[in-house]
């Protein structure tokens, strides 16, 4: 008996079943310094990366980027499937007892096929064990493969549930605050009698929204690399938005409820932080002063004072913002470039455009209207 093989099976067989056990089934984030399943997507996510940022459009590097989470998945499960396969067949071939009805040349050719043949549940018997320790590591590898089979399936339903979830309110916030959404934008679209009342509303049901995140983007880290339908659509920039326009409300917007803002405010940097630490993104301190100037700010309060919104503009304000700006953009700008995202601006300077303005028959209404309002021009002239 080759001793060492069999240990070495058996340590692959344990470790895919704990990684299983964690990534699956266990809902919290692991700290082990060394897991199988964080060495794949951080040795599969660089190369796939640099790949996509070689291709010169935007929108073809964000198609490129969006098929990593789904196949990643399914490259992991065929991970976990071969590992086990290997590490059954070095157990077999550990055994040192001779194999019925062999194929191949090589012991561990013939290992391997039984081991395959077994995990998949083919049951083929062209190859057979021999030997007791053979038999029992056959049944234990054949009923291994129905249980491998049946957390998958389990496991895909609840993942893109929770993605699906994720994407609803991401959705919804387009008519608040456009696309990309900005602070600036969910404010003035809800300047006027009430709205400040309805904002508040909105922030609340980002609170929980905030909590949903990190708790099934703690769960299952994978889903951070699922990305939106729209290209210019994110969680990352979603959630920034709102931490932006909560601490914009909390410095002082006059008739705005400063306790909602300041609870939303905490969970999305809780959320914020503790997926950076999931990744390992470390907090860029130096750019985010490039998100908000001081020209900036002056002009989202001017254009905000024209529709009625008051923003505080002492000195002490603007020391509290960038304080407040300090809390989270560090970690967003870190995790934005490691999942390859764009973090949105404060105010659009050309304006706020929503995803249903992009379709190619609003386009082509637009660029009618244009030609149309052009012609009339020339005939005036």
């Amino acid at each position: 008996m080759n001793a060492f093989a069999v240990i070495v099976g058996a340590a692959l067989i344990l470790t895919v079943l704990w990684e299983t056990f964690e990534t699956i089934v266990l809902p919290r984030r692991v700290t082990r310094h060394f897991r199988m399943t964080r060495l794949f997507y951080r040795s599969t996510w660089a190369p796939w990366r640099a790949l996509a940022s070689r291709r010169t459009s935007k929108k073809k590097r964000d198609i490129m980027l969006s098929y990593y989470g789904p196949l990643s998945l399914l490259l992991l499960f065929a991970f976990w499937a071969i590992t086990l396969m290997l590490g059954f067949a070095l157990i077999h071939f550990g055994d040192g007892e001779s194999l019925g009805g062999t194929l191949f040349p090589s012991r561990f050719g013939n290992a391997l096929y039984l081991s395959g043949t077994t995990l998949v549940t083919l049951g083929l018997g062209d190859v057979t064990p021999a030997s007791p320790l053979a038999r029992v590591m056959t049944v234990i590898e054949g009923g291994m493969g129905f249980g491998f089979l049946a957390l998958v399936i389990g496991y895909l339903p609840v993942l893109y549930q929770s993605f699906s979830r994720r994407e609803v309110t991401i959705s919804l916030l387009d008519a608040r605050a456009g696309s990309p959404p900005t602070a600036f934008e969910l404010l003035r679209r809800h300047a006027g009698p009430e709205g400040l009342d309805i904002l508040m509303e909105v922030l609340e049901h980002w609170e929980q929204w905030s909590a949903e995140l990190m708790e099934s983007h703690l769960s299952y880290p994978v889903l951070a690399y699922f990305r939106s339908q729209h290209d210019n659509q994110s969680w990352i920039a979603s959630l920034t938005a709102i931490l932006d326009c909560c601490s914009l409300a909390i410095v002082g917007l006059q008739g705005a409820c400063q306790y909602q803002a300041r609870m939303t405010f905490a969970i999305a940097r809780h959320a914020l932080v503790d997926l950076s630490q999931v990744f390992s993104a470390a907090p860029d301190k130096d750019g985010s002063s490039n998100r908000l100037r001081s020209a900036d700010l002056e002009e989202v309060r001017r254009q905000l004072r024209g529709v009625g919104l008051v923003l505080n503009d002492s000195e002490d304000a603007a020391r509290e913002l960038e304080r407040l700006r300090s809390l989270y953009e560090p970690y967003a700008i870190a995790l934005a470039r490691y999942l390859a995202l764009d973090l949105p601006p404060w105010m659009k300077a050309d304006g706020p455009k929503d995803n249903w303005q992009t379709s190619a028959w609003q386009q082509r209404q637009i660029q009618a209207a244009e030609r149309h309002a052009a012609a009339v021009q020339d005939d005036h002239y």
